[in-house]
C-alpha cells in the first residue's frame, strides 16, 4: 500500500516507501539554466538579469498557452519565440547574441549533485527517467554532454503527447514508459508548479528548492522539500514486501 500523502514534510520526518522508479525534470532540476546567463552578463549588459527572468517566464507561459489552445510547437520553437519576445521588450536586437543564447540550451551543464545522485538511485535498483518539456534533440544534447546516459532508463520528451507539463497526459506518459503505477513513482523537480502538477496526477513528489522560494498556492504540493539532489537517495526507503 502506498504511503499516505504528507504534503510539505521536511526531510527530518519523511521517507518515501514503495518506490519503484524516480522521474526527474530536466531544466533547473538536473541541468543549470541560470549559469549560462550569468556567464554572459557582461556581454548582455545591464539588462541581463531582466532578460533571463523574462525569457524563462515567457518560455513557460508559451508552453502552457499552446497546450490550452491546442497549438503545439516543440520546445526549441517555444524557447526561441520566448527569447524573441523578451529581447523585443528590452530593446535588444543583436542577432549574434540571440543565436548564442539559444545554443546555451544545447550546452547546459548538470548540477554537480545530479550525476552522483542518479548513480546512487540506479544502484539502489530503481528505474530512472527524465520527463521534460525539452525536445528530443535538446535533451539528447545535454544528457550526452553530462554523461548521464548509463544512469537513465528513459529520456522522455513531451513531444510524444504534443502537450506540455503540467497536463496529466504528460505525467501518464512517464508511468507508461516505465511500466510503473503512478503511486510507486517518485517525481523530482525544482519547479513548484511542476511539483503541484505531478502530485495532482498521483506521483509521490520531492521538490528541490535551491532558492528558498515559497510554496505555490495550488491544490497539491510535494510530499517533501529538499535543498540538494544528494538529499534524495536516503529518502527513498525500501519497497514494502
Amino acid at each position: 500500500m502506498p504511503p499516505q500523502r504528507r504534503e510539505g514534510s521536511s526531510m527530518s520526518d519523511f521517507r518515501f516507501t514503495d518506490i519503484e522508479a524516480c522521474v526527474f525534470d530536466a531544466y533547473g532540476t538536473l541541468f543549470d539554466i541560470q549559469a549560462p546567463m550569468a556567464r554572459r552578463r557582461e556581454k548582455i549588459g545591464p539588462k541581463a538579469d531582466e532578460l533571463s527572468a523574462l525569457w524563462r517566464r515567457k518560455q513557460l507561459e508559451y508552453s502552457w498557452l499552446r497546450t490550452l489552445m491546442g497549438r503545439h510547437a516543440d520546445f526549441w520553437r517555444v524557447t526561441g519565440d520566448a527569447l524573441d519576445h523578451a529581447m523585443a521588450v528590452l530593446g535588444l536586437t543583436d542577432p549574434v547574441l540571440r543565436a548564442d543564447l539559444m545554443q546555451t540550451y544545447l550546452n547546459l551543464d548538470a548540477y554537480p549533485d545530479a550525476k552522483p545522485m542518479l548513480e546512487q538511485v540506479k544502484a539502489a535498483g530503481k528505474k530512472t527517467a527524465i520527463l521534460s518539456n525539452g525536445s528530443e534533440t535538446m535533451l539528447t544534447a545535454v544528457v550526452n554532454r553530462s554523461e548521464m546516459t548509463r544512469s537513465l532508463d528513459h529520456v522522455i520528451s513531451v513531444e510524444e503527447r504534443a502537450s506540455y507539463k503540467p497536463h496529466p497526459s504528460v505525467y501518464l506518459l512517464a508511468a507508461e514508459k516505465l511500466e510503473v503505477d503512478a503511486a510507486h513513482v517518485c517525481f523530482v523537480t525544482a519547479n513548484g508548479w511542476d511539483a503541484a502538477g505531478a502530485a495532482a496526477f498521483g506521483f509521490q513528489v520531492a521538490w528541490i528548492n535551491r532558492t528558498g522560494a515559497p510554496v505555490e498556492n495550488l491544490p497539491h504540493q510535494a510530499n517533501v522539500t529538499i535543498t540538494s539532489l544528494s538529499d534524495l537517495p536516503p529518502l527513498l526507503g525500501h519497497r514494502d514486501s
